[in-house]
C-alpha cells in the first residue's frame, strides 16, 4: 500500500531541489540559445558560488544566504570578463573552438579553486539545517524552502527581464536571429556579453543556495553540476526557459523517489537513466521543441 504521507513529502523536497537544478538549467539554456556555445564550464561556476558562501561564512560568519548581495553581482561581472576576454575571441570561430574554450575554462576554475581551498569537501553549516515547517502532514525543510523560493525571486526577475525590458527584447531577437538583429542595429555582442553575465549570475545563485544542502569540492562538484545542467536541458528541452524549469523540477523529483524507494547511493544515477530514456524516444525533449528561444 501507498504511503501517501512519505509519496506527498518526497514530492514536495523533490520539487524544491528540481527548482534548484532549474535555475542551473536556465542558465545553460540561456548561454546555448543567444551564442550557440555548449558552456562545459557552467557547473564550475555553481561550485564558485558554493565557495564564496563557504569564503564569507568562514571569514565573517554570514549566512550563506546572506552571500548573495555580492555573489550575484560578482557572478554577473564575472561574467561580462570571461565573454569579453575568452568567447568574444572565438564567437565567429567554428563551434569546437567555443566548447574547446569553455573545457579550458572549466580546468582553469577547478584548480584555482583546489590552490586555493584545498582538495577536503567543504560546506556551510547553519542553525536552522534541521529546521521543518509544517504544511498538514507534510513536513519541509526549512533550507529547502529557502533555496526554492531564492530561486522563485531570481527566475521571475529573469522572466520580467526578458519579456518587459529592451534589452530582454534585444536578448530574444539575437537568440531568434543574430544577422538579422544586427540588421536592425542591436549589439550582438553587447547582448551576448550580458546574456553570459546573467548565466553566471544564475549559476553562482544555484551554487549558493545548495551550499547548506551539501559539500562542495573543487574537481568532483563541477563535472556533476555541468552534467545535471545537460540533463535538465535535455529532459526538457534545448532551447526555451520554461522547458529548463520542467526539466529541472522532473530531475529533483526522479532523485528523491530514486533515492527514497530504491537506493540512496544511486541518488545522481536515476537522472541519467531517465535521461537516456527521453533521448531514446524523444531526443527534442519531454516539453521543447527543436528550436532556439528564450
Amino acid at each position: 500500500m501507498i504511503d501517501w504521507v512519505v509519496l506527498l513529502q518526497n514530492l514536495s523536497n523533490g520539487l524544491l531541489i528540481g527548482a534548484v537544478y532549474a535555475l542551473v538549467g536556465i542558465g545553460l539554456t540561456l548561454i546555448f540559445g543567444v551564442m550557440g556555445t555548449i558552456n562545459f564550464a557552467h557547473g564550475d561556476f555553481v561550485v564558485l558560488g558554493m565557495y564564496s558562501a563557504v569564503l564569507f561564512s568562514g571569514l565573517l560568519g554570514w549566512d550563506p544566504y546572506l552571500t548573495l548581495i555580492f555573489a550575484m553581482p560578482g557572478g554577473f561581472l564575472l561574467g561580462l570578463v570571461v565573454q569579453r576576454y575568452v568567447f568574444a575571441r572565438v564567437v565567429d570561430a567554428p563551434p569546437e573552438a567555443g566548447m574547446l574554450a569553455t573545457l579550458g575554462l572549466s580546468l582553469v576554475i577547478a584548480n584555482l579553486l583546489l590552490l586555493t581551498f584545498g582538495g577536503e569537501p567543504q560546506s556551510v553549516h547553519v542553525d536552522y539545517a534541521s529546521s521543518t515547517l509544517g504544511a498538514g502532514p507534510v513536513r519541509i525543510s526549512v533550507v529547502l524552502l529557502l533555496a526554492g523560493l531564492a530561486t522563485l525571486v531570481v527566475t521571475a526577475g529573469l522572466h520580467l527581464l526578458l519579456k518587459r525590458t529592451e534589452i530582454g527584447r534585444a536578448i530574444r531577437a539575437t537568440a531568434e536571429n543574430r544577422l538579422g538583429a544586427e540588421i536592425v542595429g542591436i549589439d550582438t555582442r553587447r547582448v551576448q556579453a550580458v546574456v553570459f553575465g546573467i548565466g553566471v549570475l544564475l549559476a553562482v545563485t544555484a551554487g549558493v543556495a545548495l551550499i547548506p544542502l551539501l559539500f562542495a569540492s573543487p574537481v568532483v562538484t563541477g563535472p556533476l553540476f555541468t552534467l545535471k545542467a545537460f540533463v535538465v536541458t535535455v529532459l526538457g528541452g534545448l532551447g526555451s526557459m520554461g522547458a529548463a524549469i520542467a526539466g529541472g523540477l522532473l530531475l529533483g523529483v526522479v532523485e528523491i523517489m530514486g533515492a527514497s524507494y530504491l537506493s540512496s547511493e544511486y541518488r545522481d544515477a536515476y537522472g541519467l537513466f531517465v535521461f537516456l530514456l527521453v533521448l531514446l524516444f524523444r531526443p527534442e525533449g519531454l516539453f521543447g521543441r527543436s528550436v532556439k528561444r528564450v
